[in-house]
């Protein structure tokens, strides 16, 4: 009998104290290994998995109904016939998942994702469970490009130590965090703000939610693998079609949110709110090298934030484009 089995024996009575909600499009490559690292967690609490696929044209559905046969009492799939994104329902988890959620904790994740700490929920439940005044707890992940190979450390390492994070922090933040690393109070999900519905991603309404609840803890620990731009990601597809046209509207979304949620919040956060809205007009600017905005004087603290690398490739493009280009090129094997 596996440990998992013994486990669901043991604990089938107690509530559930983690829902994990997974989502999950033609995940088919990597869904079993996400599984495999959330049912091989150490823990000695009960926990659910609520996974939504969105209609995969892959073997995504098959393997997770293999894990639902396997451990049904855990794995608990909707899989879709029909893609609900391509109706505009863009943050899949609240509109499908945390509505039957039943754990006093929900953790995300990506089914292109994995855990890679086997301690993960032991520690952020834990942390949780001993400061009931804490609503959110992240950490930093490990990013890798779709063969394994290692991308920027610095990018999902929003801080350099581990520390109770001040919600207008948590608002006003400079660097990404890993939507496989949270953890949140069921409460904070149960009622939706229009500003996360409409946004075209998840995890940053969720970071501003979590904000307005009151103070959150990172850990920096790099416990779960984000995997950087693979085939149908959200950050693939914003690489295709008009790239810059997608940028534009990405970030008049962006800010659109930050100020539904000034609004929502009744001004608490509206210096964090306003400097974080600006700050992703820049990197947007950043994204499509528009070098007018980029080097403009009131974008100088927000340049300061980027690492030296981001900072150097930018220089250097800016002021040798040909050459820049001609290297470009002559990496990717073209002439």
């Amino acid at each position: 009998m596996s440990k998992v089995e013994t486990d669901v024996k043991s604990e089938h009575d107690d509530p559930v104290m983690v829902s994990v909600c997974v989502v999950t499009y033609n995940h088919g490559k990597y869904i079993g290994t996400c599984l495999d690292h959330i049912l091989g967690q150490n823990r000695d609490f009960r926990i659910e998995v609520l996974i939504h696929d969105d209609a995969s044209t892959d073997n995504a559905q098959e393997v997770i109904r293999s894990y639902q046969e396997r451990y049904p009492d855990i794995i608990k799939p909707i899989l879709r016939t029909e893609n609900q994104y391509s109706k505009g329902i863009t943050n899949i988890s609240g509109a499908f998942n945390f509505p039957r959620a039943v754990g006093k904790y929900v953790a995300l994740t990506d089914g292109d994702d994995y855990w890679c700490d086997p301690d993960k929920l032991k520690k952020q439940v834990g942390y949780m469970e001993a400061h009931p005044e804490c609503g959110f707890t992240f950490h930093s992940a490990r990013v890798v490009t779709e063969d394994g190979s290692l991308v920027n450390g610095e990018l999902m390492r929003p801080y350099k130590q581990s520390r109770v994070v001040k919600p207008e922090e948590l608002v006003d933040k400079a660097v990404g965090s890993p939507f496989a690393s949270f953890l949140l109070r069921r409460e904070i999900v149960e009622k939706l703000p229009d500003y996360y519905v409409d946004c075209p991603v998840g995890d940053r309404p969720l970071e501003l939610m979590a904000a307005a609840a009151g103070d959150s803890y990172y850990f920096d620990e790099p416990m779960s693998v984000y995997r950087f731009s693979i085939g149908g990601s959200w950050t693939q597809s914003q690489m295709t079609g008009d790239y810059v046209k997608k940028q534009k509207k990405f970030a008049e979304d962006l800010f659109r949110m930050y100020r539904s949620f000034d609004e929502e919040t009744g001004g608490r956060f509206h210096d964090a709110a306003m400097r974080a809205a600006r700050r992703n007009e820049f990197l947007t600017n950043v994204n499509v090298r528009d070098f007018k905005e980029i080097y403009k004087a009131e974008n100088k603290e927000f340049y300061s934030e980027l690492n030296f690398r981001d900072r150097f490739f930018i220089g250097f493009e800016y002021r040798m484009p040909r050459l820049y280009n001609w290297l470009r090129n002559r990496k990717n094997g073209r002439k």
